[in-house]
């Protein structure tokens, strides 16, 4: 008499050899052997009745060619369209990679001294480049243009956000900060300044000059590219 196996128990990481699961590898041979889907599959646990962990992490990953930035972008309620993925599941992958891009945001934060545009880039790229809104930040210097903070002055919609030069420099006025750099994100991706871009920073750059404080640049971030006011000539 044949012993009948249920579909789902053909799929459980359970039935896997144990080099094959994603916990025991990580924990036998360390998680740089894994696979991107198979970390993917640890933070989810399970799949559903038609495929395993590993197999939907996947699928996926697939739907975003493979991309961890791309999977950062998924709204929840794009997460839950996948069968097998329900609000736990997503909140689980969510959580993981927000902690991944802060991750990054530090690791860029210990630069402390600006020597050009690229540096400001990597500085606020993890931080900018994959917001679906507006963000406006300040890098405040010292005069050998060490970082002395940096600080979010507005949050904004898809297409623009408010700045205040009072604000501006009353922080940096508070922090005796000599010069600063300001950024802002481009949603869209495109890295032609608006005229408001050139408006508010002639504004900053007039006001700032009265209380002997540089304006050194203005980048627009996008989530592969810059463009810099200064690299441009336009400073």
């Amino acid at each position: 008499m044949y012993t009948m196996v249920k579909k789902s128990d053909s799929f459980s990481i359970k039935r896997w050899s144990l080099d094959d699961r994603p916990r025991e590898k990580l924990l036998n041979k360390g998680k740089d052997v894994l696979t991107n889907a198979e970390l993917v599959a640890i933070l989810i646990g399970s799949g559903n009745r038609d495929e395993s962990a590993v197999a939907l992490s996947k699928r996926i990953l697939s739907s975003v060619d493979n991309n961890l930035n791309a999977i950062g972008k998924l709204s929840i309620n794009q997460l839950l369209k996948f069968k097998g993925i329900g609000e736990a599941k997503a909140v689980s992958i969510a959580a993981a990679l927000e902690l991944g891009r802060r991750r990054r945001i530090e690791d860029v934060a210990e630069v402390h001294k600006i020597t050009g545009s690229n540096i400001v880039f990597e500085i606020f790229q993890p931080l900018l480049g994959e917001l679906p809104h507006e963000e406006f930040w300040i890098l405040y210097l010292n005069n050998a243009n060490k970082v002395l903070t940096m600080h979010q002055l507005s949050k904004g919609g898809m297409t623009g956000t408010l700045v205040d030069v009072r604000l501006v420099l009353k922080k940096a006025l508070e922090t005796g900060a000599v010069a600063l750099i300001v950024a802002h994100n481009h949603p869209s991706g495109t890295l032609k300044p608006s005229q408001a871009d050139k408006n508010i920073t002639e504004k900053l750059q007039q006001a700032a000059k009265s209380l002997d404080i540089k304006v050194l640049d203005h980048l627009i971030i996008t989530e592969k590219a810059y463009f810099s006011f200064a690299d441009e000539g336009l400073l």
